[in-house]
């Protein structure tokens, strides 16, 4: 899935960026281990705490603090941010809780929110994966792709 995203992006001479959270690099990690990933992908952000996606990726407190870290509105702020400072096509944003505590009834352990800056429009959903920390992280990764796949029409 991810050679197909590359190579869609190599064709069509397009950039794309990564802003990620609980992933903490997993997403611009996978993409750049597609050879050929170089001339799509120059830069990705972790921003792990609130503060790191006020200050590198411009997203608003205010916004933080209406609807919390883990939200798609957090999500389509940080995809935006990360388009904007980096300059990419595409950028793809993840924030979520990957527990194994921390978790509310209204926030769960596992939930995820993934945001897609493409063509001026900012796609964003939430999930609630299941499993231990590593695999929420791993899930959150493989449906960004997919949520990827499908925005770019591959």
């Amino acid at each position: 899935m991810k050679e197909e995203i590359v190579d869609f992006l190599l064709n069509k001479k397009m950039h794309i960026t990564t802003v990620e959270s609980c992933t903490g690099g997993m997403l611009a990690s996978e993409i750049v281990s597609v050879p050929g990933a170089s001339e799509v992908f120059n830069e990705g952000y972790v921003t792990y705490s609130a503060e790191a996606k006020e200050r590198i990726v411009g997203v608003s407190h205010e916004t933080i603090e209406k609807y919390n870290v883990v939200s798609e509105n957090v999500a389509a702020e940080m995809a935006k941010g990360g388009a904007k400072i980096s300059g990419a096509d595409i950028a793809v944003s993840i924030t979520g809780l990957a527990g194994p505590s921390g978790g509310t009834e209204y926030i769960p352990v596992g939930t995820v929110c993934i945001g897609i800056y493409f063509d001026g429009n900012i796609y964003t959903e939430r999930y609630i994966f299941g499993g231990y920390r590593e695999k929420i992280r791993r899930s959150a990764v493989e449906k960004a792709f997919l949520m990827l796949k499908n925005i770019l029409g591959i």
